[in-house]
């Protein structure tokens, strides 16, 4: 299929830019540490729905699979606890296979952006620390959703939505893109599962940024 010039990219953080995901989810089985009996089915749906923010998987965490109202301050204290297992360990996370070399390259090119559930305030202080904060026009989080975020993006730089690319590796992430009309790669790490070969709205599946810099502009890139 033929695609008008790309004018931007829109990247997801966890999974494509830091190989963080394993982590983010040995912190979330010991947040939720008080329930063992329930920490493998928690740690399996924060998994299934990596493009979710916490709050949004706490509140169906406690519903679903606790069957426990969760209070406010209930909510607040574990994403305290949470971000405190994770924040750190996100200012040195090895960065996903060929990042460096893809964000240096594309940020000559094109105006690029972080679209993230991580919260916005979190997401900025991490980009900065790990050195990435001037490859990209603008950095987006949580509260506000993924689909929200790319049409502030699209609106702002006035293009139509197909000549803009987000890259993400969660079936959310996918969702934002059907939703808001951009076109949408997915990462799938090695060994982890492909949830997204064969969709329609998919233009590709990469294994690592290496791939996806060469599918973006050939080995000269």
């Amino acid at each position: 299929m033929q695609h008008p010039p790309l004018c931007l990219i829109i990247f997801d953080f966890d999974g494509v830019i830091a190989e963080s995901i394993a982590m983010k989810a040995e912190a979330f089985r010991e947040t939720f540490s008080f329930v063992p009996r329930h920490q493998d089915e928690i740690v399996q749906y924060h998994l299934d729905n990596g493009g979710m923010n916490r709050y949004a998987k706490f509140r169906f965490i406690y519903r679903e699979i606790l069957c426990q109202e969760l209070t406010r301050d209930q909510e607040q204290r574990l994403g305290d606890r949470y971000a405190g297992l994770v924040r750190e360990k996100m200012y040195t996370i090895p960065l996903v296979p060929g990042a460096d070399k893809l964000l240096s390259t594309c940020s000559t090119r094109l105006p690029l952006y972080i679209v993230s559930a991580t919260p916005e305030d979190e997401m900025l202080m991490i980009a900065e620390k790990q050195g990435l904060k001037d490859y990209f026009v603008r950095i987006y989080g949580s509260p506000r959703s993924k689909a929200d975020c790319i049409r502030e993006i699209l609106a702002t730089s006035r293009i139509d939505p197909t000549s803009a690319l987000f890259i993400g590796d969660a079936p959310q992430d996918l969702e934002a893109a059907e939703k808001t009309g951009v076109r949408f790669i997915a990462r799938v790490a090695a060994g982890d599962p492909d949830r997204f070969t064969g969709h329609p709205h998919v233009e590709r599946v990469v294994s690592d940024m290496h791939e996806l810099l060469d599918y973006l502009f050939g080995r000269s890139g």
